[in-house]
């Protein structure tokens, strides 16, 4: 496998296999191109080292409104390489680039319905709040925070 920037030009890639990625679910609203042209550098995409086939993409960045926090906005991953260690890959590339962006503390969100991303956040280390309401009447999220160690991680 490799693990480089993502491209502008990746966003071709990511968006016609996201929904099927997600189940049939619609998700490519969440992905504009913006954030790959945007956000490269805090940005990943894992692929198989000689076909180039897309295995797997974390859109992350660092907050302009707090410095020391980074967000991951999303992150994909083709059904055939799940649990094998591919999201915690990703996950763990960000948070070593967030520390050196000088970041101690990592967020994201998820759905009050995604107990498998609850789950999966959870043995990363990220705490779990429920924020009722978060987008609008009904719209319940779950906020992840974890804190990154400064002094173990460099």
């Amino acid at each position: 496998m490799e693990i480089r920037p993502i491209f502008e030009t990746d966003y071709d890639r990511v968006i016609p296999v996201v929904n099927d990625w997600w189940g049939g679910r619609q998700m490519t609203h969440l992905l504009p191109k913006l954030f790959f042209e945007h956000f490269q550098n805090t940005s990943f995409v894992m692929e198989e080292k000689e076909s180039g086939k897309l295995v797997a993409f974390l859109i992350g960045f660092q907050s302009q409104t707090h410095p020391n926090e980074a967000y991951i906005h999303f992150v994909g991953v083709h059904p055939d390489y799940r649990k094998q260690g591919t999201a915690r890959t990703l996950y763990e590339l960000f948070f070593e680039k967030s520390l050196q962006l000088g970041c101690d503390t990592v967020r994201c969100i998820t759905s009050a319905v995604n107990e498998t991303s609850m789950k999966f956040h959870a043995r990363m280390g990220f705490k779990l709040t429920m924020a009722k309401d978060y987008a609008g009447p009904g719209q319940d999220y779950i906020l992840f925070e974890k804190k990154l160690n400064m002094d173990s991680e460099k």
